[in-house]
């Protein structure tokens, strides 16, 4: 019934309660879930769960957060990329929001890194999956240059997600008119994320998805606590409620969504 398109299930935290994540999901009706990879480091582990797991997928693909850690080329994420039940790129993107001492022409090197997945992307014609904070318009900028423009003009264009989007209407409408989904995750039930729901309304229900992030941003009323796949409904629920529509049809909704994106999880 529902789809989680985001998780960390890689992560210690998550690791360790795997047997009862997995019993939650099944209670709550979770059927599925994205493992999302953040190093290439840990793509082994995150690709693990896909390989044992066959309501679980995977990405491969190094956060923009992270450095200290093997920066990826085109070949690496494209050899990775090939193997059995990967289907996406990423997470990839932009993070302006912990710059410290740094400017963001000294984050250069996180934008070429975002190219590179980019072209991955287009290379392997599987979707990205893209994380902006406080970086929009150069995310935006990047994507257009790549994605739409790129000098491999007979490569696919770039496609692929908004993933736990917290950005304006202008930068989802953007979005949109890229061809990206939009994804949300339990940010949506805070008190605080008025907003954000406004923006919720507007994103069409055909070109949205949900997801966790967990073990991040668990939703009300488990704000606080380790968040996981088991808590997707409470996405859905609250989109239910701005779209005036029924839990199940965001849930039937969202799924399919997720099929259409990443087209391996039905091959």
């Amino acid at each position: 019934m529902f789809t989680d398109s985001h998780c960390h299930l890689s992560f210690l935290e998550l690791q360790a309660q795997l047997p009862e994540i997995r019993a939650a999901m099944a209670a709550a009706q979770v059927d599925r879930a994205l493992c999302i990879c953040t190093t290439l480091e840990e793509f082994d582990i995150v690709h693990g769960l896909a390989t044992t797991y066959d309501n679980f997928w995977s990405t491969v693909g190094v956060h923009p957060d992270n450095e200290d850690v093997q920066e990826p080329t085109v070949d690496d994420l494209l050899q990775r990329a090939a193997r059995p039940r990967v289907v996406g790129i990423g997470e990839t993107g932009l993070d302006y929001y912990r710059l410290g001492e740094r400017t963001v022409a000294d984050m250069e090197w996180q934008r070429e890194r975002f190219r590179v997945h980019i072209r991955a992307a287009r290379a392997s014609d599987k979707p990205l999956v893209i994380h902006t904070r406080s970086a929009s318009e150069d995310t935006l900028a990047i994507l257009r240059e790549e994605g739409e423009g790129g000098e491999a003009g007979d490569l696919p264009k770039a496609r692929g997600v908004f993933h736990c989007f917290t950005e304006t209407e202008a930068v989802a409408r953007a979005a949109l008119d890229l061809g990206f989904y939009i994804s949300f995750s339990g940010i949506l039930t805070f008190k605080n994320a008025a907003d954000l729901r406004e923006v919720a309304r507007f994103v069409p229900l055909d070109r949205m998805l949900i997801e966790t992030d967990s073990p991040y941003l668990a939703p009300m009323p488990y704000r606080g606590k380790t968040n996981n796949p088991s808590y997707v409904p409470f996405v859905a629920k609250q989109i239910a409620e701005l779209k005036e529509q029924p839990v199940a049809l965001i849930a039937e909704a969202t799924s399919r969504n997720f099929e259409h994106l990443f087209k391996e999880v039905l091959a």
